[in-house]
């Protein structure tokens, strides 16, 4: 069961948008691409079969899951500037988190930085362990600071005028 269906949240939950569920696609076949190494091909076609795909978006699906493993590594030595603890290091799934969360914000500046990040850590608190996504939001906010300075700065000027 996912954190967002979860019983006694407090809150109604509306149904996945399709590019949500095109992210847990992701997120599941770059699981399946660091721990089996199946090749892209294979894990895209896997997915496609699997039960519920039909709701994702599937171009926006196939986009993040090729661009993040084509650019791994550069994703991964950006996120090593924004890291506590060597890239290795990171639970499996955290790692797939972080490596999709920062695709998307280097190659999407029309999606907001913070629904980026926001959309990581649902998938780190669906997905990943119990503090998982509170680590996400740090390493993604620091990298979204780095990427996306004037749309940061712009959005935490917006908030603190606000308050």
């Amino acid at each position: 069961m996912s954190a967002a269906s979860s019983p006694g949240m407090g809150r109604k939950t509306r149904p996945p948008t399709p590019r949500r569920r095109a992210r847990e696609f992701v997120l599941q076949g770059l699981y399946q691409w660091q721990v089996s190494g199946s090749d892209e091909a294979a894990i895209e076609a896997n997915l496609r079969d699997s039960e519920g795909f039909d709701k994702a978006d599937g171009e926006f699906f196939a986009g993040l899951l090729r661009g993040v493993l084509r650019q791994r590594e550069a994703l991964q030595e950006q996120l090593q500037a924004c890291l506590d603890r060597p890239f290795g290091e990171l639970s499996p799934v955290e790692g797939c988190v972080l490596l999709a969360g920062a695709f998307e914000l280097k190659n999407h500046p029309q999606t907001p930085y913070r629904v980026v990040i926001n959309e990581s850590i649902e998938l780190a608190k669906s997905f990943g362990g119990t503090d998982g996504h509170k680590y996400v939001n740090g390493v993604l906010d620091k990298l979204a600071i780095r990427l996306r300075p004037a749309e940061v700065a712009a959005g935490r000027a917006a908030a603190s005028g606000r308050r």
